[in-house]
């Protein structure tokens, strides 16, 4: 399953002035949060959850929310996605696929799901 979401960037720019840490930390973790480099990378950070909950089929909400799906980097840089134990039994993931980009006012993100072989959604 694949999910996909844009963001203009001077959205949240707008959002983190004039929430502070408090605007990041309503759809990230503190460990995510000291990843942020400025308001490109919440961005970008925020599009790919969008982009992941889009790919369960069930946007943000009860069944899947911000704090669900959590973001962290490999050694090499790279962004990766984890969901938590309860959306992942849910769900039945297997593997998630992530790709962030940004070009002029937008951020966008890439969500590839992948399930595992039993009890597929329909």
């Amino acid at each position: 399953m694949i999910g996909i979401d844009l963001i203009k960037i001077s959205r949240m720019s707008r959002f983190i002035e004039r929430f502070g840490e408090k605007a990041l930390s309503r759809f990230l973790s503190a460990s995510e949060i000291e990843l942020v480099k400025n308001h490109k990378t919440a961005s970008g950070f925020w599009a790919a959850k969008e982009a992941c909950s889009k790919a369960l089929g069930v946007g943000i909400g009860a069944e899947c929310s911000f704090h669900d799906i959590t973001i962290y980097k490999t050694a090499s840089g790279a962004p990766k996605l984890k969901v938590s134990d309860r959306v992942s039994k849910k769900f039945n993931i297997s593997d998630l696929s992530l790709s962030i980009t940004h070009d002029g006012d937008y951020a966008v993100a890439v969500v590839a799901i992948e399930l595992s072989a039993t009890n597929k959604i329909k």
